[in-house]
């Protein structure tokens, strides 16, 4: 079910890991940022879409994990961007053999396994490098892409809507995951991913996160000072007291004390690597 946040934004929400779709209304059709998870939600958004006279002129993917990447033939034959490093990504990961199939098996631990359409994933169109709005024929959508999480990462800035659509960010649930194989230093780049998104952010009155709930203009600012403090201890070797880890934690997002701990040992073993230990 579609959830208006804002005039002209809407928002279908996931059973799997809270996981949103934006869709962005236009002058001739929507845009869709991150459509997904299973088939039977997908083909509940593109049934609704098609009912409301509603239909999809564009899709973009924020980044290149597997939960962004997702299509329905429903929504028809038209352009899937994301940045260029993004799709350059997502290039050579389908490029390897057997790719779906290890995403399949990775989801054979999950409640979705069976559940999620890879035939048409990542069929991403590159932006020109540099591209500062995406194409289309709807409000601006200024594109902010760093380098936290994921390569070619971008935050989606609707400026006249008053929305930010952060990505796998500035969630409710979910603590900073970085990108530890992609970048030369992750803790920075995440830091200065931080700081972009707090030099546009000073309109906005919703933010929807990748995963999680969406914010209201009280959120966006306390989000972005949760998730710089959270990586700020992870630099400086301090406990966490985020509360997003340990029994603070949302029922049924108790799970994210291990990807916490995860990254502790990852940033220990790199820090040993290169003479820094943390």
């Amino acid at each position: 079910m579609l959830k208006q946040v804002a005039e002209g934004v809407w928002v279908h929400e996931s059973e799997f890991v809270q996981t949103n779709t934006v869709v962005v209304r236009g002058r001739t059709g929507v845009l869709l940022v991150d459509p997904g998870v299973t088939g039977s939600e997908l083909d509940c958004l593109a049934n609704d879409l098609r009912e409301s006279g509603r239909p999809v002129v564009a899709g973009f993917s924020t980044h290149p994990d597997w939960d962004h990447l997702l299509w329905h033939a429903g929504f028809g034959e038209v352009p899937r961007y994301g940045t260029a490093r993004c799709a350059a990504t997502i290039r050579e990961q389908l490029s390897e053999a057997g790719a779906k199939d290890r995403i399949a098996d990775h989801l054979l631990e999950t409640e979705i396994a069976g559940q999620v359409p890879m035939d048409l994933l990542g069929l991403i169109t590159g932006l020109p490098a540099e591209t500062a709005r995406i194409p289309w024929d709807g409000p601006e959508i200024r594109i902010v892409e760093h380098r936290a999480h994921a390569p070619g990462h971008a935050a989606l800035l609707i400026g006249e809507r008053g929305v930010l659509v952060a990505g796998d960010m500035l969630s409710d649930v979910l603590v900073p995951m970085l990108d530890m194989e992609g970048t030369a230093d992750p803790i920075e780049e995440y830091l200065t991913a931080l700081d972009l998104i707090e030099g546009v952010a000073g309109g906005v009155d919703v933010v929807v996160p990748g995963h999680g709930s969406v914010g209201g203009s009280d959120q966006v600012r306390a989000r972005i000072d949760l998730d710089r403090a959270y990586v700020l201890a992870l630099r400086d070797g301090h406990v966490s007291t985020d509360p997003r880890v340990g029994p603070s934690a949302k029922p049924g997002w108790e799970w994210v004390s291990d990807v916490h701990e995860g990254q502790l040992q990852r940033l220990a073993r790199r820090g040993e690597r290169e003479g820094t230990p943390r």
